[in-house]
């Protein structure tokens, strides 16, 4: 039988825990969010300032994922990594690191890390048992061959399927799943991410705690006609509906925001 819930750093998730907040850093400038980026060297006062404000836990990334991006090599990825969390080593801050390249996670694994955030779902065999060997919670994401690749909302289930298998396959029972809201390839459009939201209860059907991550996202800024920067009311409107519909985690660059959110949720569940 499947886990209900998932623990990170002993911090549980799901089963009737209290909504978690992730805090998103990014030390990439190439970020589709400028106000998400922050330099090395200012990384560890960023994090106190999120966990200060409401967040339980840190994301750390270094590439934009975002269509378009510009590239960098591997080896700039690992690099950048190694700095943040040097930053962050001895803290006891809760850290998920957003990479899927062994060889990052490698660099990432000499630090205090507790969780992998992997928008592959465990699809790339290599970094699948590298994750595995590691012994890590997973954020997996629904993918089929590559990140967000299901367009739609059946395909969306038959890949959050699939990444189940899979996590089962590698011995990993610690996960949270996350259905990829967004625009991951050019095959997808705004209204496959509103499909989703709109069916965001649905992901519950497989047992697993779900993640909600569409802070600051394209299709936000497409029916508001706003820049990434301009998009903070859309998110948080969408947010308290998707925390409605069962998100166990919420991931957001505005933390302070989304805490306030989420207080005010928990206090209008009590009866």
């Amino acid at each position: 039988m499947l886990k209900q819930h998932c623990t990170v750093n002993r911090l549980r998730i799901g089963s009737g825990a209290p909504v978690r907040l992730m805090g998103v850093i990014n030390c990439s400038p190439e970020s589709f969010y400028r106000g998400s980026y922050t330099p090395v060297g200012q990384i560890y006062d960023r994090a106190l300032a999120m966990l200060d404000s409401g967040a339980d836990m840190i994301d750390l990334g270094a590439r934009s994922t975002a269509p378009g991006s510009p590239a960098i090599t591997v080896a700039e990825e690992a690099a950048r990594m190694d700095a943040a969390l040097s930053e962050l080593g001895g803290t006891g801050i809760t850290i998920s690191v957003d990479t899927r390249h062994p060889e990052v996670l490698e660099v990432c694994l000499r630090h205090d890390v507790h969780a992998v955030n992997d928008i592959s779902g465990l699809a790339d065999e290599r970094y699948a048992r590298a994750v595995a060997d590691s012994g890590l919670p997973v954020f997996a994401m629904a993918s089929f061959r590559q990140p967000g690749d299901a367009v739609g909302l059946a395909a969306t289930r038959e890949a959050l399927e699939a990444v189940v298998k899979r996590c089962a396959l590698l011995g990993i029972d610690e996960y949270v799943l996350d259905p990829a809201v967004g625009r991951w390839t050019l095959e997808r459009t705004s209204e496959d991410d509103w499909e989703l939201c709109r069916n965001f209860s649905s992901f519950l059907a497989f047992g697993r705690p779900v993640l909600a991550a569409v802070s600051r996202k394209t299709f936000i800024g497409d029916l508001l006609g706003r820049g990434p920067e301009d998009r903070l009311a859309g998110t948080l409107a969408l947010t308290a509906m998707l925390v409605a519909a069962g998100a166990a985690v919420v991931r957001s660059h505005d933390v302070a925001e989304t805490a306030d959110l989420l207080r005010v949720y928990e206090t209008m569940r009590q009866k």
